[in-house]
Parts: C-alpha cells; sequence; structure tokens
C-alpha cells in the first residue's frame, strides 16, 4: 500500500510518499513561496540527491499538480501513475470540537474545516486547498484529514475550559484544543513501548521547537496540555510569547496605539525567545550569543528552560506522579543545554541524568541515570509516518 503525506502550510507544502508495506519513504519535498515570488520545489526520490525545480506557483493547487508531475516524472518519479498512490493523508491543523480523531474526507468534513477557518486563518483555509486540489488531480482515491487537535479531545473539562462567561464557550466555542497532537501521539506510543508496553502509564511528552507545547498523558490518553484556542497559550516559544497577563494586551493597545492585528503580530511574530534576545527565534543563534556572552540571549533561554520545568512540574502533580519525560522536535531532540538546564529543575522529582547519554543528538534513547526515579526519554518525532499509518487504518476498515 502506498500513502502519500501532505502538510500545507500558508506558502509552503512538505510531502512524503510511503510504501506501508515496509515503511519506506519512497520520496519527499518541499514546496517553498507558494503565491510569492522564487516559488521552488525541492524533491528527494529515496536514494538519490534533492532536485531543485524552479517556476511560478500562484497556489497550492499548481504546488500539488507539480508535486504530482515529479512524483510520476520518467527521471525523478518513484511511481508509474499516481493511481498506484492508494490514499492520502492530509494534515489539518484545527479541527474544533467537530474531530476527536482522523477521518475519510466527505462534504460534511469539508464543511467542518471551513467552520474552522477563524481559529487557524493561516493553516485550515491551506490544509483545505490541498485537500481539494487532490481531490480533483486523484479523483476516486481516498482523502484522509489527520488533526493537530484530534489527540487532545480526551482532555477533561476542568483542563480545557476557561474561566470566562460560559455563554462565550456555547457561542464561539472557546475553549483549549492543543496542538502538535500528531507528534505527543508519536512519542507517547514509542514512549510506551520503551517502558515495556506499561498499559498504566504516566508520560509527559515535550514538543520543543520553535513552536513548543507539552501534554500530560495518563494510559496513552491527553489530560492536559499547554497550547489553548490556539498555538500562542503556553511555553515561551520561538516568536510567540506563551502565557501573559492579558492585560498586558489592553495595556500595550492605550499605550502604543495599537490595533487588534498590530498586538496580535506582537505577541505571536515579535515576541518569545526573539522578542526577549533581540538575536534570533532559532534557539541555536541564541545559545550561540549566550555562549559569547550576551546576557538577554541568556535571559531568554534561562525562561525558557523555568517555563518548561515549571509545566513538568505541574503535570507531575496532575498526572500523580510520572512513569517518563518525553522530549522531542527540534530542541528537544537535539539540545543537550536545553535538556540539561531543564532537568535540573526536576532534580527535586527525583531526576538524574546520564551526562554521557545526553550528549547523543537525535537518537531514540533513554538519558536517564541507572537511579533516576524517572525515566527521561529522547524521541525524534516522525508527524508524517503518524498521518501516514491514521490514513492505512482507515483504508484498512
Amino acid at each position: 500500500m502506498k500513502i502519500l503525506v501532505i502538510n500545507c502550510g500558508s506558502s509552503s507544502l512538505k510531502y512524503q510518499l510511503y510504501n506501508m508495506d515496509n515503511g519506506d519513504v519512497m520520496a519527499k519535498g518541499l514546496v517553498e513561496r507558494i503565491g510569492i515570488d522564487g516559488s521552488n520545489l525541492q524533491h528527494t526520490p529515496a536514494g538519490k540527491d534533492k532536485i531543485v525545480f524552479e517556476q511560478p506557483l500562484p497556489d497550492h493547487s499548481a504546488a500539488i499538480k507539480l508535486v504530482m508531475d515529479k512524483l510520476t516524472d520518467a527521471d525523478c518519479g518513484v511511481i508509474s501513475d499516481l493511481s498506484e498512490i492508494n490514499g492520502v493523508g492530509h494534515r489539518v491543523v484545527h479541527g474544533s470540537k467537530y474531530f476527536s480523531k482522523s477521518c475519510i474526507v466527505t462534504e460534511e468534513v469539508k464543511d467542518a474545516i471551513r467552520k474552522c477557518f477563524d481559529l487557524g486563518p493561516l493553516h485550515n483555509p491551506a490544509n483545505l486547498m490541498g485537500i481539494e486540489a487532490c481531490e480533483k488531480l486523484m479523483p476516486g482515491t481516498p482523502q484522509i484529514t489527520v488533526f493537530d487537535t484530534a489527540f487532545h479531545q480526551t482532555m477533561p473539562e476542568k483542563a480545557y475550559m476557561y474561566a470566562i462567561p460560559y455563554e462565550y464557550y456555547e457561542k464561539y466555542d472557546i475553549r483549549r484544543y492543543g496542538f502538535h497532537g500528531t507528534s505527543h501521539k508519536y512519542i507517547t506510543s514509542r514512549a510506551i513501548e520503551m517502558l515495556g508496553g506499561k498499559k498504566d502509564s504516566k508520560i509527559i511528552t515535550c514538543h520543543l521547537g520553535n513552536g513548543s507545547s507539552i501534554a500530560a498523558v495518563k494510559d496513552g490518553k491527553v489530560i492536559d496540555t499547554t497550547m489553548g484556542l490556539t498555538p500562542l497559550e503556553g511555553l515561551v516559544m520561538g516568536t510567540r510569547c506563551g502565557d501573559i497577563d492579558p492585560a498586558i494586551v489592553l495595556y500595550l493597545m492605550n499605550k502604543e496605539n495599537l490595533s487588534t492585528q498590530d498586538v496580535d503580530t506582537i505577541m505571536n511574530k515579535k515576541s518569545g525567545v526573539l522578542g526577549v534576545s533581540g538575536v534570533s527565534s532559532d534557539f541555536r543563534d541564541v545559545e550561540s550569543a549566550m555562549n559569547e556572552g550576551n546576557k538577554r540571549a541568556k535571559l531568554a533561554l534561562d525562561m525558557f528552560h523555568y517555563k518548561v520545568a515549571k509545566y513538568i512540574g505541574e503535570y507531575f502533580v496532575a498526572l500523580g506522579g510520572a512513569n517518563a519525560i518525553v522530549f522531542t522536535a527540534g530542541l528537544g531532540e537535539n539540545s543537550k543545554t536545553s535538556r540539561l538546564a531543564i532537568c535540573e529543575y526536576l532534580k527535586c522529582l527525583g531526576v538524574e541524568i546520564d551526562a554521557e547519554k545526553n550528549g547523543i543528538r537525535g537518537e531514540e534513547i533513554d538519558i536517564a541515570s541507572a537511579d533516576s526515579k524517572i525515566r527521561v526519554l529522547v524521541i525524534p518525532t516522525n508527524e508524517e509516518l503518524m498521518i501516514a499509518q491514521d490514513t492505512k487504518e482507515l483504508l484498512d476498515k
């Protein structure tokens, strides 16, 4: 069975074609600058070098058409015809209250995705464009939606409700939804396997990168997570402020004569480690600046590590203990400095790190020392594989 995974961003598109019979990635690629000058496709067939194609791509339909052409191309393709693809799995960022699991695309599903445009204005419209483009190019091929928010829909009311007038929840569905769900789901399943298949597991999953979130997962189900109605809530991130006093918004609007759009831009694109450090939204650049003596860079990282550790402590209480803490995504998988700094705060919980193991980058490994009371796992995430697996599961039914 061959599954194509499509992940449409606002001006980009990532894809991977899987042979699910053996788990191999047959081809993968990235389309950048859709609708912008300089559009290009970076296509990598398995076992071959990356090939870059530059041409105008006015919209996602044109981008997907180019991807399909290259997948079936005589020189750089890996299949002879699109009919070889058994199904397409699409990442959709926001599913609101409508979706608690992946599903096959119908007109009703597309209508529900449209209803979520206000909640995911940058991503949901692009996600839907990708679905409809594939429907046109591959009529009759099942399209599957996998939602970032779905894995978190097991949260109880006490965790997902906000303490604002209840009528706003009833009128506008304002509540915590959580994101990075496919990543949290994947690393949870791998962590359970690494713990020997414990069904009564208590795991704290930390997806740490430019966008960061943490989830408390009990027996494979989320009971709380840091991101909220949108991905802005929770941790300090690359450019997002995370948790702040909401009165700051009104205060800045009055002091700086800002519009709601201005404030949204500040909180989402100019804050986080970028805003504090003044250096970059890339944690590697900020760490380099810290090592060169930049005090604001150090402050930005100190704030990030402190906030991650605080949430881990909070979720330790929510779970009633923890079998494991899991680090994943760009920073979680690769930064021994950040993992160590976070775990220094957690010594009071009995967490102890093996320094040598912590130096290993990007591999699936338990970095806790033998006498640590909690296992500390590093698990490279694989959201595309999770989408492919969900797609295959639905097609097999």
